[in-house]
């Protein structure tokens, strides 16, 4: 998942849950320019400031890393 598309389900999340972007940033400390930045589509979040929205709306941040093998190197490289 694109960071931009994290940020677009903290959004609407934030909607669904009415909280403002006040409120938002008081409750989780992240600053309210920031968090504007990042809704218009301006800067780049780290890991640890999605972790703090997505704790205060109520959602689970998961982290998918694959593992690539020798042999899915060389099936990609076919295509």
């Amino acid at each position: 998942m694109h960071h931009q598309d994290i940020i677009e389900t903290l959004k609407k999340r934030r909607i669904t849950l009415q909280v403002n972007q006040e409120t938002l940033a008081m409750l989780s400390g992240v600053g309210l320019r920031t968090i504007k930045q990042f809704e218009s589509g301006k800067g780049n979040p780290t890991l640890e400031t999605i972790q703090k929205l997505a704790n205060v709306l109520g959602l689970e941040l998961q982290l998918a890393i694959k593992k690539i093998t020798a042999e899915n190197e060389e099936s990609d490289h076919m295509l």
